[in-house]
């Protein structure tokens, strides 16, 4: 396959999370109802998804550092298109719930081998850029994938929604067995050897610090996305397939602000546009949390102006960690999604509680994590400024 083929397959695989989530939410309130579960019993379907993510991603890193990036995705995708179909088949939220653990611990593979892939094929500058084009293109999934989860629910059933994952899982198995194996500098590593790496990776306190710091721009973006439905269909008032068009507007949002970071590259240095991004982050939720807008555009515009800003700072964040690490990329990568997945899991889960007002509680997560990372990302700047000083 050549590069042009492999980055769209890139993104193919990159959009395997917000496939395999986004697509359903537009089904939870209609699965409270059906089952007559609470939205945190519900809301564990996306929960456990990520849980199970997280554990995964540590897995397939190292296993490709050792074996190559191509048989842990064959597998994983594999593991993702059968998973698929048992949740179109569960008959309660219990089986459901396990289906999305073994379908999450597939489509680990997809993203924790994508980035893997990246440092594989393309130089730094050329990667910075990937990754920023990868963020331009990938938003059209999250964008388009709940209208077709409304649309589904309009015609078809709730299931129908698993059952198109799995196709869109079998076109990327296709796309994998077809690639090149990318990994050339295997490392033979035995699970000891494994744990060492994570070891290493964790006792290299920059590459922490940074992979800690950039994860925090998920708290309300995960929040948002586990209590979208509920608060635009149950609250607001908004209908399962107006919904779908609600959401897209922060997927459309997110390629913008990944399409300008692209365009600032050129121009301007990294560490800018990512501070840029921070101070957005920080904005939309100081915008939220004054409520200047009326019903449902109270929560759409400000978090418009949040993802916009994550989309922003997310392909410099991504390549300044990775940068940390001069060997196992495999394993980096996988560590550095794993805290980032693990943090959103965590703020599905609180947003989940029973909050009174969920849109203030989104605007507090971004106002008061725009602020940390502000601050942390001076401090770490100044730090490594002091440092190369002579």
């Amino acid at each position: 396959m050549s590069k042009a083929q492999i980055f769209l397959l890139l993104v193919l695989l990159t959009a395997f999370p917000p496939l395999a989530t986004d697509m359903y939410l537009p089904a939870i309130p209609m699965l409270q109802q059906c089952w007559g579960q609470p939205l945190m019993v519900i809301n564990f379907t996306l929960i456990a998804f990520f849980f199970s993510y997280c554990l995964f991603l540590l897995i397939y890193g190292p296993l490709s550092d050792r074996f190559g990036r191509r048989p842990p995705l064959l597998g994983g995708i594999a593991l993702f298109v059968g998973a698929s179909l048992l949740c179109g088949l569960a008959d309660n939220v219990t089986v459901l719930i396990l289906a999305r653990i073994l379908q999450a611990a597939g489509a680990a593979a997809a993203t924790a081998l994508s980035m893997a892939i990246t440092k594989d094929i393309y130089t730094n500058n050329e990667r910075t850029r990937i990754l920023a084009w990868i963020g331009v293109i990938m938003p059209l999934a999250p964008a388009v994938a709940p209208i077709m989860g409304g649309w589904i629910l309009l015609w078809l059933s709730w299931r129908w929604i698993f059952i198109l994952q799995a196709g869109i899982g079998v076109i990327a198995w296709i796309g994998v067995y077809r690639m090149g194996e990318t990994n050339t500098d295997r490392v033979q590593a035995g699970a000891l050897q494994t744990a060492l790496i994570y070891l290493e990776l964790f006792r290299n306190r920059r590459y922490i610090a940074y992979a800690v710091l950039v994860s925090l721009v998920v708290l309300p973006h995960f929040a948002f996305i586990a209590g979208s439905a509920d608060i635009y269909i149950n609250h607001f008032g908004v209908s399962a397939q107006h919904f779908g068009y609600f959401f897209a507007i922060n997927a459309i949002a997110f390629m913008s602000g990944s399409l300008l970071c692209t365009r600032l590259l050129k121009r301007i240095r990294a560490g800018t546009v990512m501070t840029l991004g921070f101070v957005g982050l920080l904005s939309g939720g100081i915008l939220m949390l004054l409520r200047l807008f009326p019903g449902p555009w109270s929560l759409a515009l400000p978090m418009a102006v949040v993802t916009f800003s994550i989309g922003l700072s997310r392909p410099p964040s991504n390549n300044l960690v990775l940068e940390q690490a001069d060997k196992y990329a495999g394993s980096a990568s996988s560590l550095l999604i794993f805290i980032f997945f693990t943090l959103g899991a965590c703020s599905m889960w609180f947003i989940s509680l029973a909050w009174a007002d969920k849109v203030q509680v989104i605007g507090l997560l971004a106002a008061g994590g725009g602020a940390v990372m502000l601050l942390a990302w001076g401090l770490l700047a100044r730090s490594d400024t002091l440092k190369k000083t002579p």
